[in-house]
């Protein structure tokens, strides 16, 4: 999928016969996915286009229903399979937001231009967000997403700056 998605969940089951589906939802809360009209799911020859029809919650996850699929056997080739949505779809982010996939990759410098290493994965703690930071011939860096540590996030130019805290970074 190309940029203009996003990655909204993972459909992991069937759920009775009728083609609803149990998934897995990756937004910030289950309930933002009401909020999509359409789902993208990748097959091996196409990208299909589906039609939310219903939500219900199931714990933590959400059984769906989609107009495209009427029966179990519509659906169970696509047990594992991510679901996305279109970026214009999911809105516009407050000031200061990110979604995760457009941290991925951008270089981590610090406050003096010390390139220190790449995001290679973003962790939610709960009460904050960890920066993996993939370092060559170093072992991965956890950089707490608060404001003390990251300065300044540069999305277009691929950078974040962050002030290394004393004992964040324990191979100095």
């Amino acid at each position: 999928m190309d940029s203009n998605y996003i990655e909204v969940g993972k459909i992991v089951n069937t759920h009775g016969l009728r083609g609803d589906v149990k998934v897995i939802v990756w937004m910030d809360s289950p309930e933002d996915f009401e909020t999509l009209e359409h789902v993208y799911i990748e097959t091996r020859s196409e990208t299909k286009r589906l039609t939310v029809q219903r939500i219900r919650y199931q714990k933590n996850n959400i059984i769906a229903k989609f107009e495209e699929f009427d029966d179990i056997n519509d659906v169970e080739q696509f047990k594992n399979k991510v679901l996305y949505a279109d970026r214009d779809e999911l809105g516009e982010l407050p000031e200061g937001v990110h979604y995760i996939v457009d941290l991925i990759g951008l270089k981590v410098v610090s406050e003096d231009g010390v390139e220190i290493g790449v995001i290679s994965d973003v962790f939610n703690t709960g009460a904050n967000d960890i920066y993996d930071v993939k370092r060559e011939g170093k072992k991965n860096l956890l950089l707490p997403v608060i404001d003390d540590v990251v300065k300044e996030i540069d999305i277009d130019g691929g950078t974040v700056t962050v002030h290394l805290m004393e004992g964040l970074d324990d191979e100095v």
